[in-house]
């Protein structure tokens, strides 16, 4: 008998995943270093905090276990990001083709990011991802549901979604620990800012969108295996 494919809540990192934001986010940390007085390491360096919670980068570039002193630190980032450094970003190629077709095959997509929900907001928009999404999720401005695990739960709660329907699409160890921990699968991408290594765990790994979508289009009754 024929089996009805699985329609899917797919939830999207944005940074190193749909997007490349590295022109952006080293610029602004390099920015507010500068306001700092402190000696800025290398653009390329500065890629590893791509992913992490701002304040976590900041601290270990201000050398401080005072996490007010690396908060100020976000809010000098923020001065330029909030402005210029948000929209320093490119969209991977074959994104939007992906999200085409993974949308044309039934499945719910939504974005779920650990940047502040008004920055992806406009980024989305900007780039013309929002129409490909039910929602974007992301943290606030205080830093509620920064932590990618909190930030998954509320929106598997507020969506009320099918843990069993629903995966997590990210290029950091921070997307896969998440999705773990609130019992859904999760895919890596090795094309964003993280190490294969950060992948342990991962459901499956994928080298570039195009792969993502046939995946996806393919086999959507089935996620258990991306390319490995």
């Amino acid at each position: 008998m024929y089996k009805r494919p699985m329609k899917l809540n797919i939830l999207f990192d944005l940074d190193g995943t749909l997007t490349d934001p590295s022109e952006g986010i080293t610029g602004c940390i390099e920015y507010a270093l500068n306001r700092l007085n402190v000696p800025c390491p290398p653009r390329e360096q500065l890629k590893k905090y791509i992913g992490p919670p701002l304040w976590q980068a900041f601290a270990e570039l201000l050398n401080t276990t005072d996490k007010a002193e690396a908060e100020n630190g976000v809010c000098i980032y923020r001065e330029r990001f909030s402005t210029i450094g948000l929209f320093e970003n490119t969209v991977y190629e074959g994104i939007t083709d992906a999200l085409e077709a993974i949308t044309a095959a039934g499945h719910t997509l939504f974005i779920c990011t650990s940047k502040p929900k008004v920055f992806a907001d406009r980024i989305a928009d900007r780039f013309g991802l929002s129409p490909f999404f039910k929602q974007i999720y992301g943290s606030a401005l205080d830093g509620k549901h920064v932590e990618k695990d909190m930030l998954i739960a509320h929106l598997l709660n507020t969506e009320g979604l099918d843990t069993g329907k629903t995966v997590m699409i990210g290029d950091r160890i921070y997307d896969i620990k998440g999705a773990l921990a609130n019992g859904i699968k999760g895919y890596g991408v090795t094309y964003g800012f993280g190490e294969r290594e950060e992948f342990d765990g991962a459901a499956g790994i994928f080298s570039n969108p195009a792969e993502i979508a046939a995946f996806f289009v393919q086999n959507p009754s089935a996620p258990e295996n991306g390319r490995e």
